[in-house]
């Protein structure tokens, strides 16, 4: 892990110490701490007693076969992201595990990462960012109110590991090019499931549309990742900064949007229009 994220700092430790991260880790650990503490164990697995069996043993082998490959094709790079992505994919075998033993532990295991989903959802990027965030209705609006101002807006979810990963990088993008009329803006379709329907942004589990990110321009979408293939499928994009810089040519659009600053609007005297004489 050390050599994937590079050196851990204290604080990341303090962002991991925030509540969703806690309740998380814990929601992730909650399979094998029902299974393995007693007397716990003896009521809620009678038949089975306080040993994983063969099939437990085989899922959870799977589990981190997916964690090792998933965080590394994510490409996780601090702790809080890869502490996301371990409790993400461990969170959705507790479900197939208790599931596995009883379908009532599964539904309610599944409420209680719900109810921690709505509840307590993943804290925003605690960094310097000229980020906007969005409501529902706001980014139409604002695209609409001044066509002059160039957008690039990521379409994300909190629950979504490479959303969580690329959180980071879009804030210091944000840093390094906004301008009054180049702008960066987040919305969370996780909370707004109606604006990733407009914007056709599929919101399943195994989605590969999360983020989105999408560059407007004069009001309209000019260009977008990922995109999809003559399939119809989502073609896979890494969200590093390199690829965002290339893919939507963040220079160029950040030069010619400084050579061409907003125009300040004059207020008009009204008062100072000519009068016309009478009609006699």
């Amino acid at each position: 892990m050390r050599k994937r994220m590079g050196i851990v700092s204290v604080r990341d430790f303090k962002k991991v110490a925030h509540p969703h991260y806690i309740i998380n880790i814990f929601l992730a650990s909650v399979f094998l701490i029902t299974r393995w503490l007693k007397p716990v164990c003896t009521l809620l697995y009678p038949s089975s007693g306080c040993e994983l069996d063969y099939r437990e043993s085989e899922i959870l082998t799977f589990l981190v076969v997916v964690i090792m490959f998933r965080t590394r094709k994510h490409g996780a790079t601090s702790l809080v992201p890869y502490v996301s992505a371990v409790c993400t994919y461990t969170k959705l075998a507790n479900i197939i595990l208790f599931f596995y033993h009883d379908p009532r532990l599964g539904i309610l295991y599944m409420v209680l990462c719900l109810v921690q989903l709505v509840m307590l959802p993943e804290p925003l990027h605690q960094g310097e960012d000229n980020v906007i965030y969005f409501s529902k209705n706001d980014l139409e609006e604002e695209l609409e109110r001044d066509k002059r101002i160039v957008w690039l807006v990521t379409f994300y979810a909190p629950w979504n590991p490479s959303s969580v990963n690329f959180a980071p990088t879009f804030a210091d993008l944000s840093v390094k090019y906004t301008l009054e009329n180049f702008k960066f803006g987040k919305i969370d379709v996780g909370r707004y499931p109606d604006v990733a329907e407009k914007f056709r942004i599929s919101m399943s589990s195994f989605t590969k549309q999360l983020p989105t990110v999408i560059l407007f321009k004069n009001g309209k979408e000019v260009n977008r990742r990922p995109v999809f293939d003559s399939y119809g499928k989502p073609i896979k994009f890494f969200f590093n900064e390199e690829n965002i810089l290339s893919v939507f040519d963040l220079n160029n659009v950040y030069e010619e949007c400084k050579s061409n600053p907003l125009k300040k609007v004059r207020k008009k005297d009204l008062n100072l229009k000519p009068d016309h004489d009478k009609a006699e």
